[in-house]
C-alpha cells in the first residue's frame, strides 16, 4: 500500500530546463505497509529553492513539520484491533507517536489513543478503504475522496472497516494554540 505509491518530482538541469529529478517510491516510511507514514516531500520554512536536488523527503519521520515548513505524505490506517485490550492499545498508540517525536502532541486521549492535536492546517484526501474522523464531541464517516480540512484541532483517524484504508495529506504548519 505504502510501498507501493510513486513520486515524480520536476526540477531542472544545469542549462534551466525542466526535468523529473526523483521518480520512485516515498523517501521514507514509518511503520508498516498498512500503518504508517510514507514522506513524499517536505519544506523546512527557508525560502523554497526549486534548483536544489536533494530529496528533501528523505529525513527522520516526524509528525508535524518545522515552522512555517509543510509535509506531504500518504498515511495508511488499519483495521482497529478489538481484541487488544486498553492499556495494549493507549501503549501501541503511545510508542508510535514517541517515535515520531510526537508524544507531546497527545492532550487529551480519553476519546481514543489515537487522538492527537498538531499545530498545523491539514488537507486530507481518503483514497481508498474506510476511515473516520473523531473529534473531542463529533465524528465523521468518510468514503473515498472525501476531503477533510483539519484546522487544529485534537482529532484521531479510525478504520472501522476490515481493509487498510489509504489517505493523502499535506499538512502545513500554522499558528494554532
Amino acid at each position: 500500500m505504502l510501498k507501493d505509491r510513486r513520486r515524480v518530482v520536476t526540477g531542472h538541469n544545469e542549462s534551466g530546463k525542466s526535468i523529473v529529478v526523483i521518480d520512485g517510491p516515498p523517501a521514507r516510511i514509518f511503520g508498516t505497509d498498512t500503518r504508517g507514514l510514507a514522506e513524499v516531500w517536505n519544506t523546512d520554512g527557508a525560502p523554497i529553492n526549486t534548483q536544489e536536488r536533494t530529496d528533501s523527503a528523505d529525513i527522520d519521520v516526524v509528525l508535524s513539520p518545522v515552522a512555517h515548513g509543510s509535509k506531504f505524505r500518504f498515511f495508511a490506517i488499519a483495521p482497529e484491533d478489538l481484541s487488544l485490550s486498553d492499556e495494549e492499545r493507549e501503549a501501541r498508540v503511545a510508542a508510535r507517536f514517541a517515535a515520531m517525536g510526537a508524544a507531546h502532541e497527545r492532550p487529551d486521549t480519553s476519546r481514543h489513543p489515537a487522538m492527537h492535536k498538531t499545530k498545523t492546517v491539514d488537507y486530507i484526501i481518503l483514497l481508498s478503504g474506510e476511515a473516520t474522523l473523531l473529534l473531542d464531541d463529533d465524528e465523521r464517516d468518510l468514503k473515498p475522496f472525501d476531503v477533510v480540512v483539519q484546522r487544529g484541532t485534537n482529532h484521531a483517524w479510525i478504520n472501522k472497516g476490515t481493509e487498510p484504508a489509504l489517505l493523502a495529506g499535506v499538512l502545513v504548519d500554522a499558528d494554532v494554540e
